[in-house]
């Protein structure tokens, strides 16, 4: 699918990347996975085309189609959540424009045996073949499954673009990525600005999916769940394996521990040879020796280690004041914004040292009740602060709050006071920013390096409840692991808004789900919430349906009842379309399939000197790939339009 090839790329005098090649093939699911600033979302530009290596080729197929979803883009605001989801379907809806205006034109004219009027008919019905190829009838479905999947209501699909929260577009835009259905994904942090059950939902897509993905994420459980294979970046190069993340850092330390063994070994070897010869070298009973030593020093390929960097986070916050047992009391609390209730009658208490967790879709008012907490926000009912509780605040914007003119020194110094001050370099240099680096304005530097200098802030207080509204979108992997121990390791309480399931694991015992309105408490990790509720989901599928999976009496009888005339009438019409779109497709199949089988025995013939077949051939194959996907999509649809009609 697409070819990196010896490729560098310079930046001034410093080289980001020292001839990288790698391929990525049709099925691969690749997470790139490095520190920040190892040239991960670099990479994902130059093999979306966005930007041009310093040496080296970046190859894709002309006929490819690259889907790349950067971490932040220019939205657009004129149009409602699905008319925007729908430009996805351009191609499509320029179709059924031409056809309506073809199907006008045929119903106003009278000249019925012309050529022209026979004309007209052919061009109508081949372009309403080819829409019905192309899922015409279905892909209004499709862009309402992918956005409820992603976490919109059906009510949202009619409010305009702007009404939503910079990370709910990017949701939008992610949307229309999945809907084009390109043949390759170029995902960076697909999951920074999704909840827990929206990244579930989209792991489902993109293990079933069947193009080629590449993603940037530093989401574990994510990268675990859908790729197959890691791409590490490290000092300008890579190291390629067949492995997801959790398999490839047993396999890291392995390989590095095998290189060092063999390392040694050979050290030990040459040192002794070298020995020999000094001891040797002058005596003539000892010369044949001595000669073969050195040939065999000569010819030795020296092994190598590869370079490991040791930059790391040191995180360690300082002891926390006592506070009393109760450090917030909340009662009958509600909050709305206008019209639009968020809270309603919440009832919280958090005790001294609990470490618990904020979880739910986005809009249901997590970071709501947590700048409640903070009194950022006015409110109806009662919220407490218990005796002696210093709140730290770590906001979700808190990085993009800087000030983008300071330096990161400067950043530091107008907060630091008493003798702090004299320690900032130092405790600069332990959130990996030393040297010349403190003088780097902060509008220069990476999401990673944002959220870590925000994280500096956050240390120079002295406080016993800290309050962190997803500390750990941007932050790599070995960061956020040494942030958990910090948060583990820490005294006081602890409330966190995240989504990152392996972050959450074994770092809080009490999680509160946020739901219409209301907050449920469930006591536990992380993963006893998220199996708890795959077994309620379970059980309300079971009350739905009968165990062989069709619906149970009850429900068909009052489904039968509930269908007019008119309404079972509209769905027969839907059987026959999607009938007919299945018989289609199947011969399609049928078509490619026979290709297939003429040009597999074309090029097992070794006199074949036909350089364009195999070219030909994997296009013919591709659009049997997406034929098949098509035609799966169609069964669905059609057993779907024939339950309704059962039921």
């Amino acid at each position: 699918m697409i070819s990196v090839e010896q490729v560098k790329l310079n930046f001034g005098g410093f080289e980001l990347f020292k001839d990288i090649s790698f391929i990525v093939n049709p099925r691969d699911r690749i997470g790139l996975v490095g520190k920040n600033g190892a040239g991960k979302t670099t990479l994902l530009k130059m093999m979306a085309g966005l930007q041009q290596p310093s040496e080296g080729n970046i190859i894709t197929p002309k006929d490819a189609i690259v889907g790349y979803l950067p971490q932040t883009m220019v939205l657009r605001d004129s149009r409602t959540v699905f008319d925007e989801a729908q430009t996805a379907f351009s191609e499509l809806l320029n179709m059924e424009k031409k056809i309506e205006k073809l199907n006008n034109e045929l119903a106003t004219r009278t000249d019925y045996d012309s050529d022209e009027y026979h004309q007209l008919i052919q061009r109508s019905t081949d372009l309403t073949d080819r829409f019905n190829l192309m899922g015409g009838h279905s892909f209004h479905a499709n862009i309402e499954q992918t956005l409820i999947g992603l976490g919109f209501k059906r009510e949202d699909f009619t409010r305009q673009t702007n009404e939503f929260s910079g990370g709910w577009r990017m949701r939008i835009e992610l949307a229309k990525l999945l809907l084009q259905k390109p043949h390759i994904f170029l995902l960076d942090e697909p999951t920074n600005h999704l909840d827990i059950e929206s990244i579930q939902w989209l792991e489902d897509f993109l293990k079933n999916y069947s193009g080629a993905i590449v993603l940037v994420s530093h989401d574990r459980a994510f990268l675990d769940n859908v790729t197959n294979r890691t791409i590490e970046i490290s000092l300008g190069r890579i190291y390629d394996y067949k492995a997801n993340y959790s398999k490839y850092v047993e396999l890291r330390t392995e390989r590095r521990e095998q290189q060092l063994a063999a390392f040694r070994n050979q050290q030990k070897m040459i040192q002794d040879t070298e020995d020999f010869i000094e001891r040797f070298r002058y005596k003539a009973t000892k010369a044949v020796q001595v000669q073969s030593r050195i040939k065999q020093l000569e010819k030795i390929d020296i092994i190598e280690v590869d370079e490991e960097d040791h930059k790391r986070l040191n995180i360690k916050f300082p002891p926390a004041p006592r506070s009393g047992k109760i450090v917030v009391e909340a009662k009958t609390v509600g909050k709305t914004y206008g019209q639009l209730e968020v809270l309603q009658n919440i009832d919280l208490y958090i005790e001294q040292s609990e470490k618990i967790a904020f979880v739910g879709k986005n809009g249901e008012g997590k970071t709501t009740l947590a700048r409640i907490i903070m009194n950022q926000l006015d409110h109806s009912g009662l919220m407490k602060i218990g005796h002696n509780v210093k709140i730290g605040y770590f906001a979700q914007n808190q990085a993009d709050l800087l000030d983008g003119e300071l330096t990161i020194l400067e950043t530091i110094d107008k907060v630091a006071v008493g003798d702090v001050r004299t320690k900032i370099r130092d405790i600069l240099g332990a959130f990996m920013f030393s040297g010349e680096e403190v003088d780097k304005k902060v509008k220069v530097l990476s999401g990673g390096e944002r959220t870590r200098l925000a994280m500096v802030r956050l240390m120079l207080e002295e406080v016993n409840f800290l309050v962190m509204d997803e500390p750990t979108n941007h932050l790599d992997m070995q960061s956020k692991e040494i942030l958990k121990k910090a948060l583990s390791d820490f005294t006081g309480t602890i409330l966190l808004v995240s989504h990152d399931r392996e972050f959450l694991d074994g770092l809080v015992d009490c999680v509160y789900e946020f739901k219409d309105k209301k907050i449920i408490q469930h006591l536990g990790g992380i993963y006893d919430f998220i199996n708890k509720k795959k077994i309620e989901s379970l059980k309300e599928l079971e009350r739905k349906t009968s165990n062989n999976g069709t619906p149970t009496k009850e429900d068909k009888n009052t489904k039968s009842t509930e269908l007019s005339f008119e309404e079972q009438k509209e769905i027969n019409k839907e059987i026959k379309k999607a009938e007919k779109q299945v018989e289609e497709l199947e011969n399609k199949i049928a078509d490619l399939e026979s290709k297939l089988a003429n040009m597999d025995k074309q090029l097992a013939n070794p006199d074949n000197t036909d350089h364009n077949l195999y070219n030909e051939y994997e296009k013919v194959k591709r659009q049997l790939d997406q034929t098949m996907y098509e035609w799966e999509l169609s069964n669905e649809q059609l057993d779907a339009w024939q339950n309704k009609k059962t039921w």
